[in-house]
């Protein structure tokens, strides 16, 4: 008897395509664009990964204070019409 090969193994093997420089994550989509516009990148890089680790708010006040504090030096507050949710609060 002589030997058939099935369909599946006269199949050729699927080559993945490569994906076109602009959708790779090399360059920066219009929310990175946006955050680095304000001068609190690292900031806010920072307080996000605070919150991906730790899954709650309130254990990462040290980022918040300096991305806060950041927002304001590089006049961020005058820009967005930001308002201090603590002075409102008295």
């Amino acid at each position: 008897m002589g030997s058939t090969m099935s369909k599946e193994n006269t199949q050729q093997p699927t080559v993945e395509k490569s994906t076109p420089a602009a959708e790779q994550d090399d360059e920066p989509d219009e929310w990175d664009k946006r955050i680095f516009s304000t001068g609190c990148a690292d900031e806010n890089a920072k307080l996000t990964d605070c919150y991906y680790e730790k899954k709650d708010w309130r254990q990462c006040k040290e980022e918040m204070e300096r991305f806060k504090e950041c927002w304001k030096v590089q006049g961020n507050d005058k820009r967005t019409s930001m308002r201090d949710a603590d002075k409102e609060q008295r």
